[in-house]
């Protein structure tokens, strides 16, 4: 079915949901003979996992991946690629006394109006839980963007918990794993901790500003009009669960420059190519890479799953009360970080191996 899919040349489908016995991902255009292994992909997987903090979701998942086709001896073969993750600790119980109540914020709703029946389970196909499989995902999509003619560098940061924005001067990435908010700012990473320490104490929750940097993407990747790169971009990050706004570049700060200001002014560098002064852009200039750094960033909402009780209505259509229980994130912005870096590195990938196709190996 539509909705399930994602990319052109380089496409996943994800299976699964929060509370069934596996989730997964078949990931089909990988060329043959990539070296693919499963350590290599749970190393991306375990960045994401929940459990690692106080300030994340306390379910318990190994998260270990599995991979069952596409494959062979280390080598990828061609084929589709089947990458299947096992649930292990899920606690239905949990959603017993809501199954007939519809959660404020959640996609409950909209999927009872359009399928007519849902997993009330943690949100079924809905739940956060799906990104895993964008992960496992995103780590082949590393693995085809290795064979582009330069290195290519895929780096997420958390730039924003609330009203709580990091110090851009003290922009660090060293810093982003040595904290669990992925916050390339090691003071803002303190305050984070004792400003989310208290919203998880009260049982609410808040919203994030996650930041992906792909360095080293050549100019010239992407097309001009309807599958623009950062058109592509941003429906890859809007499909992440809980995200609720997208740019590029200096996105809607934009608005508030003049022409003279955004424009990304350009001299010939000591090697003779092309230098920009600037990179309000987002390294996208028509749809096409430009050859300096690919900036996005997305906002994701709060946590709708929080203890306040909250008004609702009902399947039988009467109006009520909901309490949410259950294990969630205070802030589930922080493990989109690596789920925002699988995406990047997904559509890259596809754009890859399309502008090769279009153009050549020298193109």
């Amino acid at each position: 079915m539509a909705g399930n899919s994602f990319g052109t040349l380089f496409r996943f489908t994800t299976f699964g949901e929060s509370h069934g016995p596996a989730i997964g991902c078949v990931v089909d255009g990988v060329p043959p003979r990539l070296p693919l292994d499963e350590p290599f992909i749970q190393a991306f997987l375990d960045k994401r996992k929940p459990g690692q903090s106080r300030f994340v979701t306390q379910r318990r998942e190994p998260d270990e991946v599995k991979i069952l086709s596409g494959v062979f001896e280390g080598m990828t073969t061609g084929t589709p690629v089947l990458l299947q993750i096992e649930n292990q600790d899920q606690r239905s119980k949990d959603y017993g006394d809501i199954k007939d109540k519809f959660r404020p914020g959640h996609a409950d709703y909209t999927y009872q109006a359009k399928y007519g029946i849902r997993d009330y389970r943690g949100g079924g196909r809905s739940s956060a839980r799906e990104t895993a499989s964008r992960v496992a995902a995103g780590a082949v999509a590393r693995r085809v963007l290795e064979t582009a003619p330069s290195p290519i560098a895929i780096r997420g940061a958390m730039v924003q918990i609330g009203p709580h924005r990091i110090d851009r001067g003290r922009w660090d990435w060293e810093e982003v794993g040595k904290n669990p908010f992925f916050c390339p700012d090691a003071q803002t990473a303190a305050l984070w901790a004792d400003y989310l320490d208290g919203v998880r104490k009260a049982g609410s929750s808040v919203g994030a500003v996650v930041e992906v940097v792909a360095s080293g993407v050549p100019a010239g990747w992407g097309e001009p009009i309807y599958d623009k790169l950062d058109s592509d971009l941003a429906a890859a990050m809007m499909t992440i669960n809980a995200v609720k706004g997208v740019e590029i570049g200096a996105g809607f700060a934009a608005a508030e420059l003049t022409g003279e200001a955004n424009a990304d002014e350009m001299r010939i560098g000591p090697d003779g190519r092309p230098v920009f002064l600037s990179n309000h852009a987002g390294g996208i200039l028509g749809g096409i890479s430009t050859g300096q750094d690919v900036v996005v960033r997305f906002a994701v909402k709060p946590t709708s799953s929080i203890l306040t009780p909250r008004r609702t209505i009902d399947l039988h259509g009467n109006e009520a009360d909901i309490l949410t229980k259950g294990r969630h994130d205070p802030c589930v912005g922080i493990r989109a970080v690596p789920v925002g870096e699988a995406m990047m590195a997904c559509v890259l990938a596809d754009h890859f191996l399309r502008h090769r196709g279009l153009v050549g190996e020298q193109g």
